[in-house]
């Protein structure tokens, strides 16, 4: 009998908090939320079931308008359905938006001691999008957050756990002058090293910032919470227009977390369909006033992006290091994702016209296919465009692996060594070489089962 990925994360969602429990305070795994609107309660009870399946401790919660009736509603829904599933919340304030704390500490203080809000040591955790550079008329930005956030709190017995993205400072890296300079963190979010530079090229991910803030922040005393993503691809208007390599982002992203073993670990995103980053569902109700980001999102489905994640969790939360150890709850877990537009596409109908970027992508069929210790012999077979184009080994743990794309219906195969196939999945959207409508680099991620 197969048993279906929801049932198998269901039951590992279970046996992972016992399994993990020892881990719990420090070694936890978020999902960076955007609160938007949202069409009842069910929505959020469905995100927080599928998140707590994943064995995800918590989502952040980015609020970029705290006062604003539809953040407000959808807060409260998350919350409720939270505090039902025993799941927790943490608020991650968008400084891009914000102005200053005093705009967002009234929606801090109502649910700061809420049974569903995470903390850390007894301390209500909070975090950022961007702030490093603001100081809020301080005579810095370290003073600015120690006068206007953490002094103002602290005046009424609440002593937040502070770990914000601050990669808007103006350093390079986090390094030893950045926590000199800023001791009024308590750790630090990455961001941007969760995928490479346009310009860098056709470079995979790199985790030497990471190292850098690791390392800086435990010699200061602090923690580091290293993020994790697929792509990022926006496509909204001139300025917001942009590729950052996908491709095979996200499994070797996996591998560097589990070498590294940072404190905690942010997953980029759950629901951002601007950025396309997401591994969620991406509610109408959210992108009803953009229809840019539904021209380019809607369609495109990244959920079983969980399936590949899922396992990797509880590796993290269990102290391995190797993909080798990343092994399915199953007999074998896996997804593979494409791009049905090619990236030599001329775009000349789309007013925005190519990304920036577009150069780096790779027409390719990516794979993620995790086997269990006792694997043995079998194979992937990759079809494109009808033709059989590849047949790949596999090991225990983990597989990647990336095959030239053609244009046509694409379909991926897990073979047992007797020939038998194990499971497959097929393409929903043909790729083609060009279009009359949207240019689209967002990803179609197809489930192997």
């Amino acid at each position: 009998m197969r048993l279906s990925a929801t049932y198998l994360l269901a039951i590992f969602g279970t046996l992972s908090t016992l399994f993990c429990s020892v881990n719990a305070d420090l070694k936890g795994v978020f999902a960076h939320y955007l609160v938007g609107g949202m069409g009842g309660s069910d929505q959020a009870v469905k995100d927080v079931q599928d998140a707590k399946r994943m064995s995800i401790d918590a989502f952040a919660l980015n609020v970029q308008y705290p006062s604003e009736s539809w953040a407000t509603n959808s807060i409260q829904l998350l919350f409720n359905a939270a505090a039902a599933n025993d799941f927790k919340l943490f608020f991650s304030f968008d400084m891009a938006v914000i102005d200053q704390p005093s705009t967002f500490l009234p929606l801090f203080r109502q649910y700061q001691n809420h049974p569903a809000y995470y903390r850390h040591n007894g301390r209500p955790f909070v975090s950022t999008f961007n702030g490093g550079s603001k100081s809020f008329g301080a005579s810095s930005p370290n003073a600015g957050w120690q006068s206007r956030f953490k002094d103002v709190l602290a005046a009424e017995g609440i002593n937040p756990f502070f770990v914000p993205d601050f990669d808007d400072y103006g350093g390079a890296a986090y390094d030893a002058n950045f926590f000199r300079n800023y001791p009024v963190v308590d750790g630090v979010l990455g961001w941007e090293s969760a995928w490479p530079q346009v310009s860098e090229g056709v470079a995979n991910v790199s985790s030497a910032k990471d190292q850098t803030a690791l390392s800086a922040a435990h010699a200061a005393g602090k923690v580091y919470m290293m993020p994790l993503s697929s792509v990022q691809f926006k496509h909204i208007d001139p300025g917001q227009n942009w590729y950052r390599r996908g491709e095979l982002n996200l499994p070797l992203r996996i591998g560097q977390v589990l070498a590294l073993q940072p404190d905690f670990v942010e997953i980029i995103t759950w629901n951002d369909a601007g950025e396309s980053h997401y591994i969620g569902n991406c509610w109408p109700e959210a992108i009803s006033s953009a229809p840019a980001i539904q021209a380019y999102s809607n369609g495109y489905d990244h959920t079983h992006w969980q399936d590949v994640l899922a396992p990797f969790i509880v590796a993290y939360k269990n102290g391995k290091r190797s993909l080798s150890d990343v092994t399915p709850f199953g007999a074998f877990a896996g997804a593979f994702w494409y791009r049905p537009l090619l990236k030599t596409a001329s775009c000349s109908s789309d007013g925005l016209g190519k990304p920036s970027g577009w150069q780096n992508a790779q027409d390719e069929i990516d794979i993620a296919m995790l086997l269990p210790a006792s694997s043995s012999g079998a194979t992937l077979r990759v079809y494109s465009g009808g033709s059989l184009v590849a047949t790949i080994p596999t090991k225990p743990g983990l597989n990647m692996a990336s095959v030239p794309i053609r244009t046509g219906p694409q379909r991926v195969e897990l073979v047992a060594a007797n020939g038998s196939i194990l499971g497959a999945g097929s393409s929903t959207q043909d790729v083609v070489a060009d279009t009359s409508g949207v240019c689209n680099f967002n990803y179609q991620v197809v489930h192997i089962a």
